[in-house]
Protein backbone atom coordinates (compact mmCIF):
# COMPACT_ATOMS: atom_id res chain seq x y z
CA UNK A 1 0.00 0.00 0.00
CA UNK A 2 1.42 3.37 -0.95
CA UNK A 3 1.93 6.43 1.26
CA UNK A 4 -1.04 7.95 -0.49
CA UNK A 5 -3.40 5.25 0.79
CA UNK A 6 -5.43 5.31 3.98
CA UNK A 7 -3.65 6.45 7.11
CA UNK A 8 -2.30 3.92 9.59
CA UNK A 9 -4.42 4.13 12.75
CA UNK A 10 -2.77 3.84 16.15
CA UNK A 11 -5.30 3.60 18.98
CA UNK A 12 -3.99 4.10 22.52
CA UNK A 13 -5.98 3.28 25.65
CA UNK A 14 -4.72 5.14 28.70
CA UNK A 15 -5.74 6.72 31.97
CA UNK A 16 -4.38 9.95 33.37
CA UNK A 17 -3.69 8.32 36.75
CA UNK A 18 -1.34 5.80 35.15
CA UNK A 19 2.37 6.75 35.13
CA UNK A 20 3.07 4.01 32.58
CA UNK A 21 0.57 5.73 30.28
CA UNK A 22 2.42 9.04 30.68
CA UNK A 23 5.65 7.25 29.82
CA UNK A 24 3.89 5.45 26.96
CA UNK A 25 2.68 8.71 25.45
CA UNK A 26 6.16 10.21 25.47
CA UNK A 27 7.76 7.03 24.12
CA UNK A 28 5.20 6.78 21.33
CA UNK A 29 5.94 10.37 20.36
CA UNK A 30 9.65 9.54 20.30
CA UNK A 31 9.01 6.49 18.14
CA UNK A 32 6.82 8.46 15.75
CA UNK A 33 9.51 11.12 15.38
CA UNK A 34 11.84 8.37 14.15
CA UNK A 35 9.26 6.66 11.94
CA UNK A 36 9.75 7.19 8.22
CA UNK A 37 6.01 7.33 7.51
CA UNK A 38 5.03 9.58 10.42
CA UNK A 39 2.81 11.79 8.28
CA UNK A 40 0.71 8.76 7.33
CA UNK A 41 -0.05 7.84 10.97
CA UNK A 42 -3.16 8.90 12.87
CA UNK A 43 -3.07 8.55 16.65
CA UNK A 44 -6.39 8.28 18.49
CA UNK A 45 -6.38 8.43 22.28
CA UNK A 46 -8.96 6.15 23.87
CA UNK A 47 -10.39 6.47 27.38
CA UNK A 48 -9.80 3.84 30.05
CA UNK A 49 -10.67 4.18 33.74
CA UNK A 50 -7.97 2.45 35.71
CA UNK A 51 -9.92 2.74 38.96
CA UNK A 52 -13.48 3.66 38.04
CA UNK A 53 -14.58 3.28 41.67
CA UNK A 54 -12.33 6.09 42.92
CA UNK A 55 -14.32 8.95 44.49
CA UNK A 56 -14.36 12.43 43.00
CA UNK A 57 -13.19 13.86 46.33
CA UNK A 58 -9.60 12.93 47.21
CA UNK A 59 -9.39 10.97 50.41
CA UNK A 60 -6.19 8.97 50.23
CA UNK A 61 -2.79 9.57 48.69
CA UNK A 62 -1.54 7.05 46.18
CA UNK A 63 0.82 5.75 48.86
CA UNK A 64 -2.18 5.05 51.11
CA UNK A 65 -4.05 3.39 48.24
CA UNK A 66 -1.14 1.03 47.55
CA UNK A 67 -0.92 0.20 51.26
CA UNK A 68 -4.60 -0.75 51.07
CA UNK A 69 -3.66 -3.30 48.43
CA UNK A 70 -1.25 -4.88 50.90
CA UNK A 71 1.93 -3.42 49.46
CA UNK A 72 4.79 -2.77 51.86
CA UNK A 73 5.48 0.95 52.31
CA UNK A 74 9.22 0.73 51.64
CA UNK A 75 8.67 -1.44 48.56
CA UNK A 76 6.05 1.00 47.31
CA UNK A 77 8.35 3.97 47.78
CA UNK A 78 11.14 2.12 45.98
CA UNK A 79 8.76 1.43 43.08
CA UNK A 80 7.70 5.07 42.98
CA UNK A 81 11.35 6.12 42.90
CA UNK A 82 12.06 3.69 40.04
CA UNK A 83 9.14 5.05 38.01
CA UNK A 84 10.38 8.56 38.72
CA UNK A 85 13.78 7.64 37.32
CA UNK A 86 12.18 6.19 34.19
CA UNK A 87 10.23 9.39 33.79
CA UNK A 88 13.33 11.54 34.18
CA UNK A 89 14.99 9.54 31.39
CA UNK A 90 12.11 10.64 29.13
CA UNK A 91 12.23 14.26 30.30
CA UNK A 92 9.22 13.85 32.60
CA UNK A 93 8.74 14.60 36.28
CA UNK A 94 6.67 11.93 38.04
CA UNK A 95 5.91 12.45 41.73
CA UNK A 96 3.76 9.53 42.80
CA UNK A 97 4.31 9.77 46.53
CA UNK A 98 2.20 12.92 46.74
CA UNK A 99 -0.32 12.08 43.98
CA UNK A 100 -4.03 12.05 44.80
CA UNK A 101 -5.96 9.42 42.81
CA UNK A 102 -9.54 10.40 42.03
CA UNK A 103 -12.24 9.46 39.57
CA UNK A 104 -11.15 10.45 36.05
CA UNK A 105 -14.45 10.08 34.17
CA UNK A 106 -14.99 13.84 33.83
CA UNK A 107 -11.39 14.36 32.75
CA UNK A 108 -11.89 11.76 30.04
CA UNK A 109 -15.11 13.48 28.95
CA UNK A 110 -13.20 16.72 28.61
CA UNK A 111 -10.56 15.12 26.39
CA UNK A 112 -13.31 13.99 24.01
CA UNK A 113 -14.58 17.56 23.85
CA UNK A 114 -11.01 18.73 23.23
CA UNK A 115 -10.86 16.31 20.30
CA UNK A 116 -13.63 18.26 18.58
CA UNK A 117 -11.25 21.22 18.60
CA UNK A 118 -8.20 19.21 17.53
CA UNK A 119 -6.56 19.52 20.94
CA UNK A 120 -7.06 16.14 22.58
CA UNK A 121 -3.38 15.17 22.64
CA UNK A 122 -2.46 18.58 24.04
CA UNK A 123 -5.04 18.34 26.80
CA UNK A 124 -4.03 14.79 27.69
CA UNK A 125 -0.43 15.95 27.97
CA UNK A 126 -1.44 18.82 30.25
CA UNK A 127 -3.57 16.53 32.41
CA UNK A 128 -0.76 14.01 32.72
CA UNK A 129 1.64 16.72 33.85
CA UNK A 130 -0.91 18.24 36.22
CA UNK A 131 -1.45 14.91 37.97
CA UNK A 132 2.03 13.39 37.95
CA UNK A 133 4.22 16.47 38.35
CA UNK A 134 1.99 19.03 40.03
CA UNK A 135 -0.24 16.54 41.91
CA UNK A 136 -3.38 18.45 41.00
CA UNK A 137 -6.80 16.99 41.81
CA UNK A 138 -8.21 16.07 38.41
CA UNK A 139 -11.82 15.60 39.48
CA UNK A 140 -12.25 19.28 40.34
CA UNK A 141 -14.15 21.00 37.55
CA UNK A 142 -12.48 24.37 38.09
CA UNK A 143 -9.08 22.73 37.84
CA UNK A 144 -10.01 20.83 34.68
CA UNK A 145 -11.45 23.96 33.05
CA UNK A 146 -8.33 25.93 33.94
CA UNK A 147 -6.09 23.27 32.40
CA UNK A 148 -8.26 23.22 29.29
CA UNK A 149 -7.78 26.96 28.99
CA UNK A 150 -4.01 26.54 29.17
CA UNK A 151 -4.00 24.50 25.95
CA UNK A 152 -6.15 26.98 24.07
CA UNK A 153 -9.68 25.80 24.83
CA UNK A 154 -12.46 28.06 26.02
CA UNK A 155 -12.66 27.90 29.82
CA UNK A 156 -16.36 28.78 30.04
CA UNK A 157 -17.25 26.15 27.45
CA UNK A 158 -15.15 23.62 29.36
CA UNK A 159 -17.16 24.39 32.50
CA UNK A 160 -20.40 23.89 30.57
CA UNK A 161 -19.23 20.51 29.30
CA UNK A 162 -18.21 19.41 32.78
CA UNK A 163 -21.46 20.63 34.37
CA UNK A 164 -23.53 18.31 32.18
CA UNK A 165 -23.22 14.78 30.83
CA UNK A 166 -21.77 15.63 27.41
CA UNK A 167 -19.26 13.17 25.94
CA UNK A 168 -19.95 10.59 28.62
CA UNK A 169 -21.16 8.16 25.97
CA UNK A 170 -17.90 8.70 24.07
CA UNK A 171 -15.97 7.54 27.12
CA UNK A 172 -18.21 4.49 27.44
CA UNK A 173 -17.79 3.73 23.74
CA UNK A 174 -14.00 3.70 24.18
CA UNK A 175 -14.38 1.35 27.13
CA UNK A 176 -16.68 -0.97 25.17
CA UNK A 177 -14.20 -1.07 22.32
CA UNK A 178 -11.49 -1.89 24.85
CA UNK A 179 -13.48 -4.96 25.86
CA UNK A 180 -14.04 -5.93 22.23
CA UNK A 181 -10.33 -5.95 21.40
CA UNK A 182 -9.23 -7.46 24.71
CA UNK A 183 -7.73 -4.45 26.45
CA UNK A 184 -7.36 -5.23 30.15
CA UNK A 185 -4.39 -3.06 31.11
CA UNK A 186 -2.98 0.30 30.08
CA UNK A 187 -1.30 1.61 28.14
CA UNK A 188 -2.44 -0.58 25.25
CA UNK A 189 -1.54 0.16 21.63
CA UNK A 190 -3.62 -1.17 18.76
CA UNK A 191 -2.19 -0.58 15.29
CA UNK A 192 -4.41 -0.84 12.22
CA UNK A 193 -6.87 -2.94 14.19
CA UNK A 194 -4.49 -5.92 14.10
CA UNK A 195 -1.40 -5.64 16.24
CA UNK A 196 -2.03 -5.19 19.97
CA UNK A 197 0.70 -4.50 22.52
CA UNK A 198 0.30 -3.55 26.17
CA UNK A 199 2.58 -2.37 28.91
CA UNK A 200 5.67 -0.26 29.40
CA UNK A 201 7.04 -0.56 25.87
CA UNK A 202 10.22 1.30 25.05
CA UNK A 203 10.35 3.75 22.18
CA UNK A 204 12.43 1.18 20.27
CA UNK A 205 9.73 -1.47 20.78
CA UNK A 206 7.05 0.97 19.66
CA UNK A 207 9.07 1.90 16.59
CA UNK A 208 9.40 -1.80 15.74
CA UNK A 209 5.63 -2.18 16.13
CA UNK A 210 5.03 0.70 13.74
CA UNK A 211 7.48 -0.66 11.19
CA UNK A 212 6.04 -4.18 11.33
CA UNK A 213 2.51 -2.85 10.93
CA UNK A 214 3.56 -0.69 7.99
CA UNK A 215 5.29 -3.65 6.33
CA UNK A 216 2.04 -5.60 6.61
CA UNK A 217 0.17 -2.76 4.92
CA UNK A 218 2.58 -2.76 2.00
CA UNK A 219 1.80 -6.41 1.30
CA UNK A 220 -1.92 -5.68 1.07
CA UNK A 221 -3.52 -4.77 -2.25
CA UNK A 222 -4.22 -1.08 -2.73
Amino acid sequence: MSEGGTRMLVEVWSDILCPWCYLGKRRLETALARFEHRDAVEVVWRSFELRADEPTVPGRSLLDVMAGYGMDRDATLAKFAHIGQLGAAEGLTIRLRTAWPVNTFDAHRLTHWAATHGLRSELKERLFRAYHEENRVLSEHDTLAELAGEVGLDVDQAREVLAGAAYGEDVRADERRAQEVGVSAVPTFLVDGRRVRSGALTSDALLSLLKASWAERETQPA
